[in-house]
């Protein structure tokens, strides 16, 4: 196999690994960015529901708060990923729209559906025609930076609405244990470095190698990270992954496992564990580890760092970004085009 050094020369051609590398720096800008908006119309507002609107990468950000403020909020927060609102949004629910593009049809379609039923709306976006409709409607605008794959800027998207969420007093002010989490991931990261001796995030990425990844997680912290994860392999690696999470699937899932069809060596279980993950869902996660290796099936089981809510679920996101990234060099490909999203997208223009 080629050196890792030799495959990030020849095929990172936007320097992916750069943009994973600066994380927290975008976090800390991302909280600038957050508390540069303008929500002066918006700070005595109470809200019933909260609605973030968004596509791949721009709604990813929006998973990860929702998990974030699993046990903190009162206030429901949902992730919509359609065309389309659900029915209960009205006047007293605030829409975050994100888009990193500005052009997310979806997410544009979301907008102004949220405009037609009365709603607050806030838009999270680098320009383009969410922007445009926004600074034209007067809704409050976070300009992320520009130049990223939206992928790549989750630190800005996910670190500017907790910021927002924070200021409208939906949860607490995020600003000292997001600098935690910047300051956390930035020893971290020497981990992950192409000539450290031993790399984590490369080792994963060997394992995963010729193999399809399905990855389990527990529901409360871990199902966002877990999306991430399968996201970053399908984007940067191009490979195929798949993810559910605990309880849930002991109650369907499991008993597929019955009928492989030989394809046991061609499947690897990565199994993301929490110290705060519910006794019983540890104990699950024990009994299914136990049954899927008496079936011969290949599981890894990762436990994060001790530290803080955020500070775990980032140290997995740092982690994962890093295996997703390796495993691109290793499967022999530039981790930053996505060829097949933008062939969908240019078929969707001629279908316009």
């Amino acid at each position: 196999m080629a050196d890792i050094q030799d495959l990030r020369k020849n095929l990172d051609s936007h320097d992916m690994y750069r943009m994973i590398a600066d994380m927290p720096n975008n976090l800390e800008d991302g909280v600038k960015i957050g508390q540069d908006v303008d929500l002066k119309h918006l700070e005595m507002e109470t809200f019933q529901s909260i609605v973030i609107a968004g596509m791949g990468g721009s709604a990813i950000a929006g998973d990860l708060i929702k998990s974030y403020l699993w046990d903190v909020t009162e206030v429901p927060i949902i992730v919509c990923r359609h065309y389309k609102l659900p029915a209960f949004v009205n006047k007293k629910t605030l829409v975050i729209c994100s888009s990193y593009s500005g052009d997310t049809e979806e997410t544009l379609s979301a907008y102004d559906d949220a405009m037609i039923r009365g709603a607050k709306v806030i838009a999270i976006t680098t320009g383009g025609k969410l922007a445009a409709i926004s600074q034209k409607d007067g809704a409050p605008i976070a300009r992320l930076k520009k130049g990223l794959p939206p992928r790549a800027a989750l630190g800005y998207s996910f670190a500017s609405l907790a910021t927002i969420l924070g200021r409208l007093g939906i949860c607490e002010p995020p600003n000292q244990e997001i600098s935690n989490v910047e300051a956390a991931m930035r020893r971290w990261a020497k981990r992950y470095d192409p000539d450290a001796i031993d790399n984590p995030a490369l080792k994963l990425a060997q394992e995963i190698h010729g193999r399809i990844s399905i990855i389990y997680s527990g529901c409360e912290r871990l199902d966002a990270v877990a999306v991430r994860f399968k996201g970053q392999i399908s984007e940067n690696a191009e490979c195929l992954a798949f993810v559910n999470v605990f309880p849930e699937m002991n109650h369907n899932e499991l008993v597929g496992w019955n009928q492989l069809y030989g394809l046991e060596n061609n499947l690897l279980v990565i199994l993301l564990k929490d110290r705060e993950d519910h006794k019983r869902i540890k104990a699950r996660m024990d009994i299914v580890t136990d049954y899927l290796r008496d079936k011969r099936v290949k599981i890894i089981v990762l436990e994060n760092e001790n530290g803080s809510k955020l500070e775990r679920m980032f140290y997995y996101i740092q982690y994962l970004d890093f295996a997703s990234y390796y495993l691109a060099l290793l499967n022999g490909l530039d981790p930053f085009p996505v060829k097949a999203i933008d062939y969908l997208k240019q078929r969707l223009l001629a279908i316009n």
